[in-house]
């Protein structure tokens, strides 16, 4: 590289060298070096997991949605069946006179009660405040049989259908 070439170069502020050459202070000691990539690592793993968070918490809220959305499909086919039913246990009492022709309407009743909340109203609120309170005071409800699974059982039954597979693969 010609010397006007060399002096036509911009250098960036925080890697222009401010020592001489070559001297004992122009590099970062090992100990800076690695403390600086335990930062790193340190601030990758922080966002890693709250990444990891974040997506098992849209996750859940779409399961949850999803969930909400199928209680509402049904109770627009239970109501439909509740109204057509109750319209024919009506006829069918003009014909016969018999009140336990209109028996089968409180059960109905009930039903497509329990789905209209669960669907419009306040149950889904309802049933988050048992599960907070069952989690303040009753945490022993929530426990695992046999307690968390540890990694040497989670990488044991890895190896065991490693085996199975290797050993039978025509069973699969």
């Amino acid at each position: 590289m010609k010397h006007s070439e060399f002096s036509n170069r911009k250098e960036l502020p925080h890697t222009r060298n401010t020592t001489a050459m070559g001297s004992f202070f122009s590099h970062p000691t090992g100990m800076e070096v690695v403390k600086k990539n335990q930062e790193y690592i340190s601030e990758m793993n922080k966002i890693k997991m709250e990444r990891w968070i974040q997506m098992h918490f849209q996750m859940k809220e779409r399961e949850t949605a999803m969930q909400i959305s199928r209680a509402r499909e049904l109770f627009y086919w239970l109501a439909s069946f509740y109204v057509v039913s109750t319209v024919g246990l009506m006829g069918r009492f003009r014909t016969t006179k018999r009140p336990g022709t209109l028996a089968p309407i409180v059960p109905l009743s009930f039903v497509v009660a329990y789905y209209a909340d669960l669907a419009y109203g306040t149950k889904i609120h309802r049933i988050q405040a048992e599960a907070e309170m069952i989690m303040h005071n009753e945490p022993e409800l929530l426990e695992w049989p046999s307690g968390l699974p540890t990694v040497s059982e989670i990488d044991s039954a890895r190896l065991d259908i490693d085996d199975k597979i290797r050993l039978h693969p025509h069973q699969l």
